[in-house]
């Protein structure tokens, strides 16, 4: 069992290795040419810069993304097996304020190098959403996108996932499978997580898309806060387990 309460500060992290965070991405290979994404430029609306109160960690469920998008070439690299198969990947790390109203865009960015897109391909397999979490989320945490990838990497490394497949399997055992229980299962194998710092978000037809994991300043687990947008916890799950 992981510690991810024991994680060092976000200024260490620009000094970490670049190694792939491969957890929930099997066999994941990047290829030799990764293109290099479009850059982000946010209207003057969207630039919001509240202070820092927390963090939510998003993992959003590959297999229930890449449902009727295997063949779409903007999917290519998350969805169509080139580079791999995947369980979660990282949505992103997220700036999270006293309520609603999150930083985000808080300066301007370039547009990432293909070598720190190779670095974080296998983490967030997708080089415009690295661009996207750069531009809209790590402008408010982190000064380089390395510090802000590293920090990420150590807090997705630092989990450990529950046995997707089965838990996928319950309900046809009998078992009604709850965002409840998915929270419980994760707060199960990882210290220091409650079941109450997990969020589950649903599609409109119950099937599982994302988990959220609710971090203080200090990249701690906490409660969620109640404008957190999230499924019941009553409410029924199902867990697309893919090709």
């Amino acid at each position: 069992m992981r510690r991810l309460s024991n994680l060092v500060l976000l200024g260490a992290a620009a000094c970490l290795s670049p190694a792939p965070a491969l957890a929930q991405a099997w066999q994941c290979q990047p290829t030799t040419y990764l293109p290099r994404p479009a850059l982000e430029l946010p209207s003057p609306n969207q630039v919001r810069r509240t202070a820092i109160a927390g963090y939510i960690l998003a993992l959003s469920w590959s297999p229930e993304f890449c449902r009727g998008r295997e063949r779409d070439p903007a999917m290519r690299f998350q969805c169509s097996g080139t580079i791999g198969d995947f369980g979660f990947i990282l949505h992103g790390l997220w700036p999270e304020a006293k309520g609603p109203n999150y930083p985000q865009y808080c300066r301007p960015v370039g547009v990432l190098p293909r070598q720190t897109i190779a670095n974080n391909i296998c983490l967030s397999p997708s080089p415009q959403l690295l661009q996207h979490q750069w531009a809209k989320h790590g402008s408010c945490i982190a000064k380089t996108p390395e510090a802000y990838f590293g920090a990420a990497r150590l807090l997705f490394n630092a989990l450990e996932f529950p046995d997707m497949a089965r838990l996928s399997r319950e309900p046809e055992r009998g078992t009604p499978l709850t965002a409840a229980t998915i929270a419980e299962r994760f707060a199960e194998l990882n210290d220091g997580m409650s079941a109450d710092s997990v969020t589950v978000k649903v599609s409109a037809k119950g099937w599982l898309q994302e988990i959220r994991i609710c971090l203080d300043r200090t990249f701690k687990p906490r409660r969620c806060l109640s404008f957190s947008r999230a499924a019941s916890r009553t409410a029924h799950v199902k867990i697309w387990r893919g090709r």
